[in-house]
């Protein structure tokens, strides 16, 4: 796991580079969007298929709090949460009946995406213990999500509302320094929601790279 843990973090630096993001979140950022406000709004339903290639859909799990990350594995700052702190939230939130759904809206080609025995193996890899992975390479869920980076996270009630959004934690950080002393945004929104109290922490702006859009890659190539 050490040795792991270091080769992540060495990769990082090179990562950055292929990142298309700051290492802290432009001042302009948008604070929201239309469809992901943590103000109780219904979960839109999505079916995506997991690394296993089943067809997993939110509504199966009506009934059960639901994390969806979103993820990048070539992403400097979610390696930066993989060095340990992300399997050990997926843990526990997991072994307390949560529904972790991790989702790659990366499209095929571009950083993050990953498919086949990669993507089976993705658990392996990382240690991970989200539910499932999830393949989203058209962008239509991390679009109705309005999800803009990885990580970039939503915590969903019983009755599928949404109670979280954005950011995990409050350092806009891919150094693995900065996880000292951060309040991870999900652990929190989770503890609130179990005690039977509202969520402190509703929207969290969310840092990290650029998720990598097919519609995005299609308007570039058109604009050239």
């Amino acid at each position: 796991m050490k040795i792991r843990i270091l080769a992540m973090a060495a990769a990082s630096a090179l990562a950055l580079a292929a990142c298309n993001q700051p290492a802290e979140a432009p001042a302009d950022a948008p604070e929201t969007t239309e469809t992901a406000e943590a103000d109780g709004q219904m979960a839109p339903d999505f079916t995506l298929v997991s690394a296993e290639g089943e067809q997993v859909s939110l509504s199966d799990f009506r009934g059960r709090v639901v994390v969806l990350e979103w993820t990048n594995e070539d992403c400097p700052y979610v390696r930066k949460h993989y060095t340990g702190p992300m399997q050990a939230l997926q843990q526990e939130a997991t072994q307390d009946g949560v529904v972790w759904l991790t989702i790659i809206s990366s499209a095929p080609g571009t950083q993050g995406y990953v498919e086949g025995e990669d993507a089976r193996g993705w658990r392996a890899e990382y240690d991970a213990s989200f539910t499932h992975l999830l393949a989203d390479p058209t962008g239509e869920t991390g679009r109705a999500y309005g999800a803009v980076t990885t990580p970039d996270m939503r915590v969903i009630d019983e009755e599928g509302r949404i109670i979280f959004t954005g950011g995990i934690d409050d350092r806009p950080s891919a150094d693995v320094a900065t996880l000292d002393g951060a309040t991870n945004y999900v652990r929190a929104a989770l503890e609130d929601h179990g005690a039977g109290r509202p969520v402190a922490t509703p929207f969290a702006q969310p840092y990290g790279c650029s998720i990598k859009y097919a519609d995005e890659l299609e308007e570039g190539a058109e604009a050239a």
